[in-house]
């Protein structure tokens, strides 16, 4: 089985990726110089955490095979865990799946099946 990292892209900034052939991030993630991804089980606290409330999202699933020796887990700050960074850009080639993140009424991202 491939393992999946995602990442939650701003649906402007995905519409231009999809229009360039790649991903080159967001302000946070060019301020940081690399890109910021979520394993599975850290999905849920990185959104609650850094895009809380935020409509407009798309949740981008990325095989993490087809990123190579760009992709390193690292801490990240005084969160628990390592955490996958991409020190490049994304190439749509890697890319899974990419599906609409909605709000629900409680405020709360609706995450696709699968996500715990």
């Amino acid at each position: 089985m491939d393992t999946i990292i995602y990442t939650m892209v701003r649906g402007a900034d995905w519409a231009e990726a999809e229009r360039l052939g790649h991903y080159a991030g967001s302000a946070d993630d060019v301020r940081d110089g690399f890109l910021h991804f979520s394993t599975a089980d850290q999905l849920r606290a990185s959104a609650a955490k850094h895009r809380a409330g935020e409509a407009g999202l798309v949740l981008v699933a990325v095989e993490v095979a087809a990123l190579g020796d760009a992709l390193r887990f690292e801490p990240a700050g005084s969160r628990a865990g390592l955490f996958p960074h991409l020190y490049g850009v994304l190439q749509m080639g890697a890319v899974r799946s990419v599906d609409d993140l909605p709000l629900g009424a409680d405020g709360l991202h609706r995450f696709p099946k699968g996500i715990a």
